[in-house]
């Protein structure tokens, strides 16, 4: 039962979240930063707090008159200020609830997550005993009804056994003291409260407390509004001689009270206990889901080995052992933690389908901030942008100029924002974002320039659906949005020579490079063999004709494997990857860097390492075909 519950409840979250994904795009989902978000409300309720304290005066008959004065004696701005501190709590309790259950639906409370889990159930005590005490303060109709319907439901504990409730039977009861009393916890509340939010997160490496900007500014924005259009007004006076008839409740806070009257004080009690006691008990309550213990990932680059707990994720594991891992959602939904498992087996979690697509996962991919280890695993992830502290950038560019180079090959050139850039590294890619959240990658084909034109060879995937597009629709002047920089295919700091091994478009990166090693007067030995079927495949062969006669260190060596006569094809024949195992008997004294389809990356690494080539001296960019169109 708790199973199909969960799983109700994942397929509910993924589609919400896809749906936020495409209106938003992922680093501007607000179901990724329910936590942010909520450590955001919790400064606004206290900075509006501290503004109504300082006009706030505690005496039973200055209460009232005070709060009523900021609400309407200070134009407009005391009122958008009380209003931001009802909503912003109200806000509160909406993401903390949220956060609950999205990491109970996607079973993120068991084992070393059982102290966030707690922790949280414990800040939402804290949350409602903190709002609840607010109402009190305000002393009118809601503000009575709460206090005696508090008096009543503390009352059937032992420990006070019916004495709170006198204190409200006459209005003579009832003094100053109180509010000093109640201003002392509403201050005193949060701060434990606070503290305990601390506390709370201390056990998630690299926790954010700071959603993004524009969220932020979307949620104030937001909250003003309501402050406006709905103001939060008081009640009459509060009158322990009458009874209040008609109140302006607030759900979110107060919905145990009509419980109470609906059934009584200990049925309150028994819903409110029980609820507590599952809460803290589930992350211990079955069906178990993973055995307990210790497992060893090997991460590469660097060959380092660290341990990860079976129910922690990988992205988890490696930022507690302090690698700069490149994330951002943590969620499944943006792909930037994307590595690749190259063995063991895990298990890979839920996700959204656009950032991990089945051709991704079959070729051994994986997103790191969902997947757990079921055994020892040995993993290879991206660092070029966690190193480099990179952010990802998000741009609406416009198709500049588009350029027939093959048959089958498309070199579009985008133009940049104004005044904005792409902080690229030489064989680095990005990902053209879809309509619906989807995602294609293309590698920067230009070396890297201060300029604001990103270029990019598209080859025809048939059937493809982007491409398609691109090659029959996609016109100079229309819009595509894009992410990046993303990828680890760049230069290693080294002496050694190098054998650039280009796959049909996988030219693109290799061009970058090359542009880059020849800008920056790099002396090492270069080599390039670029493998296609037809000769007509080589869509710029003049460039690296041209290089090979400009620089004294480079080769260039086109390889076509399936020449027919009319080609009148006099060159090397074959796969690429043999020709290159043809020339150099021994490989061990070089870097290759190989770039193209899978299936010739996968046959080319195994066969260069077998003819000497240092497994650390072997860097590659495999590309992945997306699925047809439906």
């Amino acid at each position: 039962m708790l199973t199909r519950i969960q799983h109700v409840g994942q397929w509910l979250f993924l589609r919400v979240e896809a749906g936020y994904n495409r209106a938003f795009g992922e680093r501007l989902n607000p179901l990724y930063h329910l936590g942010a978000i909520t450590f955001f409300l919790f400064w606004i309720v206290v900075a509006s707090g501290l503004y109504l304290y300082a006009f706030f005066k505690t005496g039973v008959s200055e209460a009232y008159a005070s709060v009523d004065a900021v609400t309407h004696r200070q134009w407009i701005w005391g009122g958008i200020v009380r209003g931001l501190h009802r909503y912003a709590s109200d806000g509160m309790v909406v993401t903390m609830v949220m956060h609950l259950l999205r990491h109970f639906c996607f079973d993120r409370y068991r084992g070393l997550r059982w102290f966030s889990w707690v922790t949280g159930v414990v800040l939402i005590w804290l949350l409602y005993a903190s709002g609840i005490n607010g109402f009190m303060l305000v002393w009118d109709g809601l503000a009575q009804f709460v206090v005696v319907a508090s008096a009543e439901l503390l009352d059937w504990l032992p420990i006070f056994q019916g004495t709170l409730i006198r204190n409200f039977i006459h209005p003579s009861s009832v003094n100053d003291r109180l509010f000093s009393l109640l201003s002392f916890m509403h201050i005193g509340i949060p701060l434990v409260l606070l503290l305990l939010m601390w506390i709370h997160i201390q056990r998630v490496p690299k926790a954010s407390t700071n959603p993004p900007r524009p969220i932020a500014i979307a949620l104030l924005a937001t909250l003003v509004a309501l402050a406006l259009t709905a103001p939060i007004v008081s009640h009459a006076p509060a009158d322990l001689n009458e009874v209040p008839a008609q109140l302006r409740y607030d759900w979110f806070y107060l919905g145990i009270f009509p419980l109470m009257y609906a059934w009584s004080a200990s049925g309150a009690w028994l819903v409110l206990g029980s609820a507590t006691a599952l809460f803290v008990l589930l992350p211990w309550l079955p069906p178990r889901r993973t055995a307990a213990g210790v497992l060893r990932i090997t991460l590469h680059p660097g060959n380092r080995d660290i341990s990860a707990r079976r129910d922690e994720t990988l992205l988890e594991a490696a930022l507690r052992a302090g690698i700069a891992m490149p994330f951002e959602c943590r969620n499944g939904g943006c792909g930037v933690c994307k590595g690749t498992i190259l063995n063991g087996s895990i298990d890979y979690g839920a996700y959204q389908k656009s950032a991990l697509s089945d051709e991704e996962r079959a070729g051994g991919k994986a997103l790191l901030c969902c997947a757990t280890a079921l055994s020892d695993v040995e993993l290879e992830y991206e660092e070029a942008a966690a190193e480099r502290d990179v952010p990802l950038h998000t741009l609406e560019c416009t198709v500049e100029r588009m350029q027939r180079a093959a048959e089958q090959v498309m070199i579009v050139h985008l133009r940049l924002p104004a005044g904005s850039r792409m902080p690229y590294r030489a064989g680095q890619y990005f990902n053209v974002i879809l309509e619906d959240g989807a995602r294609r990658a293309f590698s920067f084909a230009a070396k890297p320039n201060e300029g604001d034109l990103i270029e990019m060879h598209v080859r025809l995937i048939p059937g493809g659906r982007f491409t398609t597009r691109l090659f029959t629709q996609l016109q100079a002047g229309d819009r595509l949005r894009i992410e990046g920089p993303i990828g680890r295919f760049f230069l290693r700091d080294s002496a050694q020579p190098i054998i650039f091994v280009a796959g049909a478009t996988g030219f693109a990166p290799v061009k970058s490079l090359l542009e880059y090693a020849f800008e920056t007067g790099m002396q090492r030995k270069m080599y390039l063999y670029w493998g296609v079927r037809r000769p007509g495949d080589l869509y710029l062969e003049q460039l690296p004709q041209r290089w090979s006669l400009e620089h004294t260190n480079f080769t260039y060596v086109p390889v076509v494997s399936e020449a027919i006569p009319q080609d009148r094809w006099t060159g090397r024949t074959g796969l690429v990857h043999e020709a290159i195992l043809q020339d150099f008997a021994d490989l061990s004294g070089f870097e290759i860097y190989t770039c193209g389809s899978a299936r010739m990356v996968e046959a080319a690494q195994p066969a260069f390492v077998t003819q000497g080539l240092h497994q650390d001296a072997c860097f590659s960019d495999a590309f992945f075909a997306a699925a047809p169109a439906a």
